[in-house]
């Protein structure tokens, strides 16, 4: 071993003594072993002295080195720019392979720029050494080439002139430069400038061209393609050398990616500053040269990727490149001056890069900070304020700002022929799928609803297009494991889980085809949809025939109520995630959907939930004015609600309805969360017993969302026992005994009922109307009748009231054309408090409603319909005829009326002629001096049909709603439509049961089943025609009709009172007591003769 001292051999010490025996072995172990510590640590010691000694050699042989070079260098420039020398290629070669021995950036910056000079003013010679030495020349020229584009970054923040570099890169990757005097062949410069230009952009050659427009280009200069300053335009040169390149080659696939993926990277993926927007991004799609849009295309979807996917249904799924928005902005720029003159396969790869691209548009809810309301029914009317807010800034550099123009530029009349023009019969299922999803991208993601979108609104209208895109919605299949093919919209109507790559292939053509379709249902009148002879079919906009729609609303209801089961499944997952931890342990690859994916998915679920069932309801809706599917159609076999069973549908109003909302996405596609609670309310969890069951989440949802295709009389049971439940929580819980519990005592004078009934029972001094009500009841002499009220006086009070308060005598309801009640919209000049009033009529009868009280009040259905409304009481247009048959025919003519529309000397007011006086309202500011055109008729049609749906008497129902609501959750009566509210508030119109009234009537006073009487009193009725069996029902009842569930139901029941044996004496009846005092006639013909006589009479309203 050596070492410094000159002791270059070390001898082993030797002991004479011999081992010691005191010594012990533990000691001695130790002692050796920290000997040979210390020998490591030595020979450690000098390893790195070593190593320290050879870099430190190492490193001073090369800074001498460099020094030498530098000297070397520095003679040879000095000599050859003071002419000393004669400059030859060899010269310049030498230069450059010594400059490239030492460079460094921060030291050489200088001699960089000399040699650039040189290189500059004798580029020919530059040109001889690369015939004479190729590959040294190459090694050389890429190395130099490379280190001016790095000098441009770091000069750019000092005084280091940038011109030279400049110069040279420009210079040496031009053709030209190779081919002057024949140098070389231009095959041969080609090459040369290709392996240039590949290099240079592989090592950062735009980015470094960034980075000296952000810096030496002011950021304040407006929107042009023309460069601002001398700088701008070379850098502008810079950039367009290659893709001129690209152009020039067209052949050459492995320089147009290399250029372009390369221009993507640096310059159009990331964020935009304003100098890239301004003026780099129109100068290269509006500037001299014209971009060559379909190499770019061609790019970023490479030939082979395309032609592979093509064949598939869902289509190319990713870029050669990463998606960002600003690369998005760059190609709806660089394709707005080109998109018309496309051919036809390329307006495809157009559409299919559009689609991956889109996707990374930022969220729209995200962006304005919104909380997301993908599930709500309602479309938000702020949306244009949020996609204009930044319309008008010129620069493209924050998120908001890039996702307004792409919405505009996709919104352009260019962009959306050049869309359309790849939709026809003959569209691959690729194209399709990949139209699909643009367009629900962009209803889900950017929130851009289908009336505020030139694309969309275009093909809502399209008929051939709708027709063709149910045809392939209903057509697309997945292979099942027989080997059958099978429908995807089958399978999702099983509610079996679809593989990830068939859900995107279903998902957007249902999104659209139901957004679409829904769209132009809600436009067409009455007439169009069902083929009125009034209508010009040839100008129809209706896409399909009614029977067509007959197979079509059942195949979506059925999707819907497969999502639903798909969103509740029976099972829970097998696969816990304990044991997946285990599997991935041992290293068991498995799928991962990120957060942002996984919100992603349940967007697109919960839209396209909304939109199928929205289409569903609305198609019932038509159904319901005017049938056109055959009895029981929307009735689901597959479905089977009982309110029978013990269900949380009965326990309370915490458990009541599931709305979709508090979407996730797990094994399940979301859950469903209580909406019974007051709005803006956190609802707790139940406190009645467990977490609901599978199938009491799917019933709420049905329930609440399609409540059609549970029978009506299954619903009305649900609804009455809400109604008993909640009435077990207000009354305590004695339903059976009036006469105990919480209760309101009322005093009220038959000859003002109706105002003592509105001064004793407003909210202020009784604010919870659900208790039991008990009356005292003061005759036209001002003294009390006789008798205690155990139900059946208020039962009868309740009757007068609401009688007396919808007459239209009152003013507070008027009649339409055929005798129908809807609110006066004059009420508010007949009474300065009318909302007041409105309240508390809607009070009274939600009160009937809950008491189960049947009231003959016949509403107008378009008042019914603001009542059910969920978010609003507005109904559309499509309600008008129900209100004013006349006017509703007068705006159909408008609409269709050939003629020039001005002629008819219409503008935008009304009048009003109410009590004796004319009033004129404007339908929007202005109104007055805006002519009716053409063009504008259908704002007109619309705002018309508003006003007088909706504004003249929007106080009055929402007064009345909110009286209504009072008593009774709003949400149970949407199990209804406003038909089947009408039967709930009224009965229905069926024949009266007479051995359903038998079973269930009690007897008194000596009367009994199988009494005489009673028999010949039975054969009586049952000879009576309906009219006389309503008459007989109205007469002891006060409602010509049967309750809706059998005389069960009836309360208090139907009663028979021996009335004495004077025979003189009329039949005579209790209504409050539901209760018939017969006489004791002793001849059929005599008691037929009496009882007609009295019940036709119409008296019997009294206590007798």
């Amino acid at each position: 071993m050596f070492g410094f001292d000159g002791d270059f051999r070390t001898r082993p010490k030797v002991s004479l003594g011999g081992a010691s025996r005191k010594e012990k072995k533990e000691s001695l172990l130790l002692k050796n072993q920290l000997e040979r510590q210390k020998r490591e640590e030595k020979r450690r010691e000098i390893n790195s002295a070593v190593k320290l000694q050879c870099w430190w050699r190492a490193s001073w042989s090369r800074q001498k080195l460099r020094k030498c070079s530098r000297e070397q260098f520095d003679k040879l420039m000095f000599d050859s720019q003071k002419a000393k020398a004669q400059v030859s290629c060899d010269t310049l070669s030498e230069l450059q392979g010594l400059l490239l021995s030492f460079f460094k950036e921060r030291d050489d910056a200088e001699r960089l720029i000399s040699l650039c000079q040189l290189l500059i003013k004798y580029s020919e010679l530059s040109v001889d050494s690369l015939v004479k030495d190729p590959p040294k020349w190459n090694y050389q020229a890429k190395k130099i080439l490379l280190a001016c584009c790095r000098l441009l970054e770091s000069a750019l923040h000092g005084s280091m002139p940038i011109a030279p570099p400049l110069r040279v890169m420009e210079i040496y990757t031009s053709i030209d430069t190779y081919t002057r005097h024949n140098r070389l062949s231009e095959a041969e410069a080609i090459r040369c400038v290709i392996k240039l230009t590949s290099h240079l952009i592989d090592k950062g050659y735009f980015q470094s061209i960034r980075i000296l427009l952000d810096e030496r280009v002011p950021s304040s200069i407006e929107m042009s393609p023309n460069p601002p300053t001398p700088i701008a335009a070379t850098a502008l040169e810079l950039v367009l050398r290659p893709i001129k390149l690209t152009d020039q080659l067209k052949n050459n696939i492995e320089l147009r990616n290399i250029v372009f993926k390369g221009l993507c990277l640096d310059l159009l993926c990331p964020s935009f500053t304003d100098q890239i927007a301004l003026f780099l991004l129109p100068a290269l799609a509006h500037g001299k040269y014209p971009f060559p849009f379909v190499n770019f295309l061609r790019t970023l979807i490479p030939q082979d990727t395309m032609e592979t996917n093509q064949n598939t249904d869902t289509g190319v799924n990713h870029l050669i490149v990463w998606a960002s928005p600003w690369l998005l902005y760059s190609l709806l720029c660089l394709g707005e001056p080109v998109v018309d003159t496309l051919a036809q396969e390329d307006v495809v790869l157009y559409l299919h890069v559009l689609k991956v691209l889109l996707p990374s548009l930022p969220n729209a809810q995200l962006l304005y900070g919104r909380q997301s309301s993908t599930m709500e029914d309602s479309d938000s009317e702020d949306e244009d304020s949020m996609a204009t807010s930044h319309s008008e800034m010129n620069s493209v550099t924050s998120l908001q700002s890039v996702r307004d123009q792409c919405l505009q530029l996709f919104n352009s009349v260019k962009h959306v022929k050049c869309l359309l023009s790849t939709l026809n019969q003959s569209t691959q299922p690729s194209t399709l799928t990949a139209f699909c999803s643009i367009c629900h991208t962009l209803m889900t993601q950017q929130r851009l609803y289908v009336h505020k979108s030139r694309l969309l609104s275009t093909l809502a209208f399209h008929k051939p297009f709708l027709r063709h895109l149910w045809q392939s919605l209903t057509s697309a299949s997945a292979r099942a494991v027989t080997g059958l093919q099978t429908p995807l919209i089958t399978l999702l109507s099983r509610g079996s889980q679809l593989q990830p790559n068939d859900t995107n292939r279903i998902l957007p053509l249902l999104s659209l085809f139901c957004s679409l379709f829904l769209q132009a249902l809600i436009t067409l009148h009455d007439a169009e949809f069902y083929g009125s002879t009034e209508s010009n079919n040839s100008r129809s906009l209706m896409p399909f025939r009614l029977s067509e729609l007959v197979q079509m609303s059942l195949t979506l209801r059925d999707a819907c109520l497969g999502m639903i089961e798909l969103a509740h499944p029976e099972t829970k997952p097998s696969v816990t995630e304990d044991y997946m931890k285990a599997m991935t342990s041992v290293g068991v690859v498995r799928d991962i959907i990120s957060p942002q994916d996984l919100q992603k998915q349940t967007e697109n679920w919960a839209h396209v939930f909304k939109v199928t069932t929205q289409l569903v309801k609305q198609l019932h809706e038509r159904d319901i004015r005017r049938q056109f599917c055959p009895d029981g159609h929307w009735l689901s076999r597959h479905i089977s609600i009982s309110a029978d069973k013990s269900s949380k549908i009965h326990r309370g109003h915490h458990a009541g309805f599931a709305r979709m909302g508090n979407l996730r996405l797990s094994n399940r596609l979301w859950t469903l969360r209580h909406s019974m609670a007051p709005a803006g309310t956190i609802v707790p969890a139940d406190e009645d017993g467990p977490p609901m069951t599978t199938t009491e989440a799917r019933q709420l949802t049905i329930l609440t969302e399609m409540p059609f295709v549970v029978p009506f009389e299954e619903r009305v049971k649900i609804f009455q026992g809400l109604l008993v439940k909640d009435k077990e929580e207000t009354q305590g819980g004695e339903l059976q005994n009036f006469l105990v519990g919480p209760a309101i005592d009322v005093i009220i004078r038959r000859n003002y009922i109706y105002e003592d009934a509105f001064d004793k029972l407003r909210p202020e001094n009784e604010p919870d109307l659900k208790k039991k009500m008990r009356v005292q009841l003061v005759n036209y002499q001002g003294l009390n009748e006789a008798g205690i009220d155990g139900g059946g006086l208020f039962r009868e009070f309740l009757s007068q009231l609401l009688k007396t308060g919808f007459d239209p005598n009152r003013g507070f309801f008027r009649t339409t054309h055929d005798r129908l009640l809807y609110p006066n919209p004059q009420a508010c000049i007949l009474q300065e408090d009318f909302t007041k009033h409105y309240y508390f009529l809607g009070r009274m009868l939600g009160k009937a409603l809950y008491e189960n009280m049947l009231v003959e009040l016949p509403f107008a259905s378009f008042f019914l319909s603001k009542l059910l409304g969920r978010h609003s009481s507005d109904v559309d247009i499509h309600h008008l005829h129900s209100l004013d048959p006349e006017m509703y025919k007068n705006l159909l003519f408008l609409k269709n009326y050939d003629g020039d529309v001005s002629d008819l000397g219409l503008d935008f007011t009304v009048v009003d002629n109410e009590l004796g006086e004319a009033q004129v309202h404007e339908l929007k500011p202005g109104g007055r001096d805006i002519t009716v055109t053409s063009n504008n008729r259908i704002e007109y049609i619309h705002l018309m049909a508003d006003y007088r749906l909706n504004k003249q008497i929007r106080a009055h129902c929402t007064a009345f709603r909110e009286g209504l609501s009072n008593i009774i959750n709003l949400d149970w009566l949407r199990m209804f439509d406003y038909h089947e509210l009408q039967t709930l508030i009224s009965g229905a119109l069926v024949p009266v049961d007479v051995e359903d009234l038998k079973r269930h009537t009690n007897y008194s006073g000596s009367y009994s089943v199988d009494h005489p009487v009673i028999e010949m009193f039975w054969r009586v009725v049952e000879s009576l025609d309906d009219k006389q069996k309503r008459q007989l029902l109205k007469f002891v009842t006060s409602c010509s009709r049967p309750p809706l569930l059998g005389f069960k139901d009836l309360y208090p029941a139907f009663c028979i009172h021996n009335g004495g044996s004077d025979l003189e004496r009329l039949p005579s009846a209790s209504t409050c007591m539901n209760l018939l005092k017969l006489p004791e006639f002793t001849d059929e013909e005599l008691l037929r003769t009496k009882l007609l006589y009295a019940i036709e009479s119409g008296a019997g309203f009294e206590l007798s």
